[in-house]
C-alpha cells in the first residue's frame, strides 16, 4: 500500500490559489480600502508566496481587475442565493426588501464601493468596472423583479423596481458610515407598504401567483 501523499492536479491548485487571491483582494478592500490594498498584503492575506501572486498578477491593477470579475459574480450568485429563500404571499414586499438591503450592506457590496470610488479617476478600472456594474445592475433588476412576483419589464413596474433598487443601494451606502440599521427598518418598512399599493394599482405590469 502507497503512503504517498495524492497529489492535486496543477491546474486545481491553481484555481484554488487564485481563490484564495480573489477572498483576500475582497477582505483588504473592505479593511483597507482600495489605495490600502498592495499586491504584497492581499499575498500575506491569501497566504500565497509573493512570488506565486505576481506570476498570476504581476501588477496591482491585474489584482483588482480579476477582482472586479469576481466581486460582480459573488454579488450576483449571493442575490440569487438570497432570494431562493424569499416568502410569498403576504409580507413578501418587505421581505425582499430586507435581503436587498442585507445585500447592499455586505462586505461585497463594500468592496465593490471601493472599486467604483477608485474607477471614477482611474481609466484602466473604469473600463474593467463599467461594463461588469452594467451587467450586475441588469441581474440584479432581473432578480428582484422576479422575487417581488412582477414582470421588470412591464412599464411602471420596470420604474418602481429600479427606484427600489436606488433606494437600498442608498441606505447602503449611508450605512458604511455608521450603523443605520434603526432609521433603514423604517424606511424599509414605508417603502413596503407604498411598493406593494404601487405594484397593485399599476395596469401594465403582472405579478406571479403568490404575489
Amino acid at each position: 500500500m502507497s503512503t504517498n501523499p495524492t497529489r492535486v492536479p496543477q491546474e486545481e491548485r491553481t484555481r484554488a490559489m487564485r481563490a484564495r487571491l480573489m477572498e483576500a483582494t475582497v477582505e483588504c478592500l473592505v479593511e483597507y480600502g482600495f489605495s490600502g490594498t498592495s499586491t504584497t498584503l492581499v499575498s500575506q492575506r491569501a497566504g500565497v508566496s509573493r512570488g506565486a501572486q505576481l506570476h498570476h498578477f504581476p501588477t496591482k491593477n491585474d489584482l483588482v481587475v480579476a477582482a472586479v470579475e469576481h466581486i460582480s459574480t459573488t454579488r450576483g450568485a449571493e442575490l440569487a442565493a438570497a432570494f431562493a429563500h424569499a416568502p410569498t404571499g403576504v409580507g413578501r414586499t418587505r421581505a425582499v426588501l430586507e435581503l436587498l438591503a442585507e445585500h447592499f450592506t455586505s462586505p461585497i457590496f463594500s468592496a465593490a464601493l471601493e472599486l467604483w470610488v477608485a474607477a471614477r479617476t482611474d481609466p484602466a478600472l473604469a473600463e474593467a468596472v463599467g461594463p461588469l456594474e452594467q451587467r450586475v445592475g441588469r441581474e440584479t433588476h432581473q432578480l428582484t423583479a422576479a422575487a417581488l412576483g412582477v414582470d421588470g419589464n412591464a412599464r411602471g413596474a420596470r420604474e418602481l423596481v429600479q427606484a427600489t433598487l436606488d433606494l437600498v443601494r442608498g441606505l447602503g451606502l449611508a450605512n458604511t458610515i455608521s450603523d443605520d440599521t434603526r432609521r433603514r427598518a423604517r424606511i424599509l418598512d414605508a417603502w413596503a407598504v407604498a411598493l406593494d399599493a404601487q405594484l397593485l394599482s399599476s395596469p401594465d405590469q403582472s405579478t406571479t401567483e403568490g404575489a
